[in-house]
């Protein structure tokens, strides 16, 4: 099942501690099947992330979109650490505080 995971574009920080390397680097280490989705702006400029916004109701990333449309964004290590124990698409361990949103309908 592939996913899509919205990140910012600063892509060049490899960092332990940055929010999206973090949550990209779990994907990676575990095999998982992702597209990567670039935020549009500079990093800092929340406001621009208006796909972010239209998915989950704010403006943080990392996001995870699954097929069916649903998302996924919770504090990164906790994001990185569900995909690390391999309950990333069990949606009956979802994990609390997590803001899950319903899939998407089309217009």
């Amino acid at each position: 099942m592939a996913i899509k995971l919205h990140r910012c574009n600063a892509q060049w920080v490899k960092v332990g501690g940055h929010p999206c390397w973090r949550v990209e680097k779990a994907l990676l280490d575990e095999g998982v099947e992702y597209e990567r989705v670039l935020g549009p702006g500079l990093p800092w400029q929340r406001k621009q992330r208006t796909c972010v916004h239209e998915l989950t109701g704010d403006y943080l990333y990392p996001v995870i979109e699954f097929e069916d449309g649903g998302v996924y964004r919770e504090e990164s290590k906790d994001m990185a650490a569900r995909i690390r124990a391999g309950t990333l698409f069990d949606r009956a361990a979802e994990a609390p505080g997590a803001e899950a949103a319903p899939p998407r309908r089309s217009p």
